[in-house]
């Protein structure tokens, strides 16, 4: 028989980290949305597209960008965007 397969967690976190759920929106309208792009290529064309929707109900979107998708955000963006934003969208691309 052969050994069994380990996965790694690429987050290093020794406990899972149980995060009670935040209580999704009634509306977009006159809500500040945060959109996070995470800086790999065309996230931008998705979050472009994505506002363009956001803003057609109402929403106000404020733009923020990671240094690097290769990192978590830094503290101060990630604390920039809870106090300024009621929601946040964070771009993928692959």
């Amino acid at each position: 028989m052969s050994d069994p397969v380990v996965l790694l967690d690429p987050t290093n976190e020794r406990r899972l980290a149980i995060r009670e759920r935040v209580p999704r929106l009634d509306s977009v309208s006159g809500r500040t949305i945060g959109f996070l792009d995470i800086s790999k290529a065309r996230g931008n064309v998705f979050l472009d597209r994505l506002q363009e929707h956001f803003e057609e109900r109402g929403a106000k979107v404020v733009r923020y960008a990671k240094p690097t998708f290769t990192k978590p955000a830094p503290v101060d963006l990630r604390h920039e965007i809870a106090v300024q934003c009621d929601a946040v969208v964070e771009a993928l691309a692959d």
